[in-house]
């Protein structure tokens, strides 16, 4: 094997994951572990969402590299820790990416988190967020999570969207965007029964 060639990579460089795969040039093509590289390659760069090491014949391996997306940010110490769709906290910055939300996780009265835990908490506004429509993701500002189904938008303006649950956010964010042209001076937004939203304030 004579190189490794990285194809994919957005954040990483491609060095960063040459050095994690951990494959010396020098030896047989044939005799590396692919899945043992693509373990390693997770293991060490949790930015990578997934990878495949692929035998380039005769003398190259190409490693196929899919990155994490943020659709969301949780906040602690002055940093960042970018989510993905899947709730997965995988890289702490010093700014959050522009375009994406904060969560914010505020447990109601009752115990929440301990009842859901603070992961499946995460992890259901991590769903809110991946599945708001572009326009809609960069106008929301906060995803406060108090329960399993006490999920609220913080919009720019001030406005609040009180969304329910992670489930039908299709028609949620239909709904939504719809509400707020029909009523762009509403100062909070229920979109918790899709099929009956409600505009309240002005």
């Amino acid at each position: 094997m004579r190189g490794v060639e990285v194809l994919g990579t957005d954040r990483l460089t491609e060095q960063e994951v040459r050095t994690a795969a951990g494959v010396s040039p020098g030896g047989p093509l044939a005799s590396v572990d692919t899945a043992a590289v693509e373990e390693r390659l997770r293991g060490r760069l949790p930015r990578i969402a997934s990878v495949e090491a692929v035998r380039s014949w005769p003398e190259t391996l190409a490693l196929e590299v899919t990155e994490r997306e943020a659709v969301a940010v949780l906040a602690g110490d002055g940093r960042f820790t970018e989510v993905d769709a899947d709730g997965v906290g995988y890289a702490t910055v010093r700014e959050a990416p522009g375009g994406v939300p904060v969560i914010r996780v505020d447990p109601a009265e009752g115990g929440a988190s301990a009842r859901f835990g603070r992961d499946r908490l995460v992890r259901e506004a991590a769903a809110v967020a991946a599945g708001l429509p572009g326009q809609l993701r960069e106008r929301t500002r906060t995803v406060v999570v108090r329960s399993y189904d006490g999920i609220e938008l913080h919009l720019d303006g001030g406005r609040t969207v009180v969304w329910g649950s992670s489930h039908e956010g299709a028609r949620k964010a239909r709904a939504l965007l719809a509400l707020t042209k029909a009523a762009k001076d509403a100062e909070r937004y229920d979109v918790s029964s899709p099929g009956t939203p409600a505009a309240t304030g002005s």
